[in-house]
């Protein structure tokens, strides 16, 4: 497997497992191998940033990306999926992309995928005004 390769910005952050790493004044490049879970900074959502279902979906499937048991998040997931299903059944072919790679143990491909849903949403909301 080819090493993941990061260029940082200056005082950039990312995640590597569960240690934040803070880049320093320069632009830096990081080759990482191995299997931890790596969010960059600009992909970390905040508890408070998740202000949409949608958005507390993202989140949800962060936590179970850098969890060490990621099936402690199912419930709270299939819960919060099944009320914005109820609410918008045209959601439900997004879900079940998520939903694949979740099962499947690749929360990382169900992050991208929760980027589109989250789109998605704001099409829905921009519709209703």
């Amino acid at each position: 497997l080819m090493p993941l390769v990061i260029d940082l910005k200056p005082k950039e952050k990312v995640i590597v497992g569960k240690a934040v790493i803070t880049n320093d004044n320069q632009r830096t490049r990081l080759h990482i191998s191995g299997d931890a879970p790596i969010l960059r900074e600009k992909d970390v959502m905040r508890e408070d940033e998740a202000h949409t279902p949608c958005r507390m979906i993202y989140y949800i499937i962060q936590g179970m990306y850098l969890a060490d048991n990621p099936t402690e998040l199912y419930d709270d997931y299939f819960k919060q999926i099944r009320a914005i299903q109820d609410a918008a059944p045209s959601t439900s072919l997004h879900f079940a992309e998520i939903n694949q790679f979740i099962l499947a143990g690749l929360s990382d491909k169900a992050l991208r995928e929760a980027i589109k849903l989250i789109s998605y949403e704001e099409e829905l909301i921009g519709n209703v005004q």
